[in-house]
């Protein structure tokens, strides 16, 4: 029996996790919706939410999921409480898939903040400042109230409460230097916010900045639930496969008392 696996993602890594493993096990992956036209990695593809821990639970039972790698943004923590809770109750096998998040280097000048809101704070001293913002679109409400010229950056168009002064450029990236650079200067920013993302993909933003000499207020990462983790696909790949293993030993076993249980049936930034 192949095993099934649950690949909440969204995210780069998440994409090439689900290309790693199309072929050694059966890949379900989750994305949540929230951008128009998103890049579907291979594979079964879920789109949309659960309902919360119960309804993930609910449905890693129907669909019989015996392992699952939670590999969504670094500041998802909703599915990645809702994934820590419901694998708990179910007894099924977690891995957080978490890129590291950036470092300053030489000639930065950070100031890390806990939140929108204190990065929102912070930005109240300085009211004339243009402020590039690349902490999504669905974040603008700490915002909104705030007299600064805004430049923000996003895959999809934002939603309301926007800032009054708001200019929007859609783009997704990965970005280069030069492209940053040219963008940084064309917009005479100020001060760049970001959220602590990690990874390559938008990281060309912090060296531009560093060469242009503007401030960045870093959003710190929220919490995250005490799951077991990784930095790389390579080394969840490696997870997957152990875990594959168990689970088809577990399914083996309960076959019997699933299928009673479900009655049968089988049955997703910067």
């Amino acid at each position: 029996m192949t095993a099934r696996v649950l690949v909440l993602g969204g995210t780069g890594e998440a994409r090439r996790l689900a290309e790693a493993l199309v072929g050694r096990v059966h890949v379900v992956s989750s994305l949540a919706g929230r951008v128009g036209e998103p890049r579907l990695p291979p594979g079964e593809v879920r789109i949309g939410g659960f309902g919360g821990p119960e309804g993930l639970a609910a449905w890693l039972r129907e669909a019989r999921i015996d392992a699952v790698v939670d590999a969504t943004h670094p500041f998802a923590a909703v599915i990645s409480r809702s994934a820590a809770t419901a694998t708990a109750e179910l007894g099924v096998p977690l891995l957080a898939l978490r890129r590291p998040g950036w470092t300053e280097a030489p000639g930065d000048d950070w100031r890390r903040v806990p939140s929108l809101t204190a990065a929102a704070d912070a930005l109240r001293a300085t009211p004339d400042a243009r402020v590039f913002l690349t902490t999504g679109r669905k974040d603008l409400a700490a915002f909104a109230d705030l007299p600064h010229r805004f430049l923000l950056r996003s895959v999809d168009p934002p939603e309301d409460p926007v800032p009054a002064r708001l200019t929007v450029v859609l783009a997704r990236g990965p970005f280069t230097v030069a492209g940053e650079l040219e963008l940084l200067r064309g917009y005479a920013v100020d001060v760049l916010v970001t959220k602590d993302s990690g990874g390559d993909q938008t990281a060309a933003k912090l060296t531009a900045a560093r060469e242009l000499g503007i401030p960045v207020l870093m959003v710190d990462r929220p919490a995250a639930p005490g799951t077991e983790a990784v930095g790389t696909v390579a080394e969840a790949v490696a997870w997957v496969e152990r875990a594959a293993g168990n689970g088809r030993e577990r399914s083996a076993g309960n076959s019997g008392e699933r299928s009673a249980r479900n009655g049968g049936e089988r049955s997703e930034g910067e």
